[in-house]
């Protein structure tokens, strides 16, 4: 088996994201450095339950560099907009894939429809590095939609995976990344075990969303912890105390340096301030107004 670096649990305190992201952040670069390579940040936001509501909730415009922004929606509705023209509506299931590179602003509300109606929000959003090669690159934007991801039943009818990217069982994910990556959202159902072969030579990160489960037989881990594993060893595996919502992260680490400062990650600190020259000199484009 894959040996257990950590089991880090969330902080208790959540945050604001504008106002419609009440987000807990489950890792982070800053928190753990390489042994999260490629991956940044993990932010969790939910499970909220939000009152109807005319106003649009969330995030005004903003820029982002150097690396990629991944949400999955569990429940409710975004709407994103950039600055390339790129957008789409993602409802519960469906992923956007926005490879921010050389530079882009963007903005991510709940829906209009979502607004009106209210109701259970949850989101995950991860952040995943790219290589010095790639990070003043072309914006690329993808709508992975739920019908399109593939599910695969897990043995024993223990559950299911959808492949968001990389592959599982031969069933290859729709999201085209830039280094090598797995991304799977798991369901496991109660009293069910469930193992899970990952690459070798590449970084392994389990968040748990919801349930508990003991991992590789020696470790408890409960809803919004993150498990960290070493690179290489083998599998990895889960026995479900109750249904276990979890998603499974996998990737070839990025060996370059990293110089991050608020929505830019670059290689080096000359980098981030020709990042932020290039933003306020309005390099990065802007957002057509609606209907525009």
């Amino acid at each position: 088996m894959r040996r257990i670096i950590g089991v880090y649990p969330a902080p208790d305190s959540m945050h604001w994201v504008g106002d419609g992201f009440p987000v807990r952040s489950l890792f982070s670069h800053h928190q753990h450095g390489a042994q999260v390579s490629p991956f940044l940040l993990f932010d969790y936001a939910g499970p909220f339950d939000f009152s109807p509501t005319p106003e649009r909730r969330g995030v005004g415009a903003h820029p982002h560099r150097g690396f990629e922004t991944v949400t999955i929606v569990l429940d409710g509705e975004l709407a994103h907009r950039d600055s390339t023209g790129a957008g789409g509506l993602i409802g519960p299931g469906d992923v956007q894939w926005m490879r921010a590179a050389s530079g882009v602003v963007h903005e991510e509300y709940h829906s209009e429809s979502f607004g009106k109606s209210g109701g259970r929000f949850e989101v995950v959003q991860l952040w995943v590095n790219l290589p010095a090669r790639e990070k003043m690159s072309p914006p690329r934007y993808q709508t992975l939609l739920d019908k399109d991801i593939p599910r695969v039943d897990l043995p024993g009818n223990a559950g299911l995976v959808r492949v968001i990217a990389g592959e599982f069982e031969g069933h290859r994910g729709p999201a085209q990344t830039a280094t090598p990556i797995d991304l799977w959202d798991v369901r496991i159902d109660a009293g069910k075990s469930a193992r899970f072969t990952l690459p070798e030579n590449h970084t392994a990160l389990v968040a748990i969303l919801e349930g508990t489960a003991e991992v590789n037989g020696e470790k408890i881990a409960r809803a919004t912890d993150v498990v960290v594993f070493e690179e290489e060893g083998g599998d990895i595996a889960f026995e479900a105390n109750n249904d276990v919502k979890l998603i499974v992260m996998s990737g070839e680490p990025i060996d370059e340096p990293v110089a991050q400062q608020g929505p830019f990650v670059m290689n080096t600190r000359d980098e981030l301030r020709q990042a932020f020259a290039d933003y306020q000199s309005g390099r990065f484009g802007v957002i057509a107004p609606q209907g525009g």
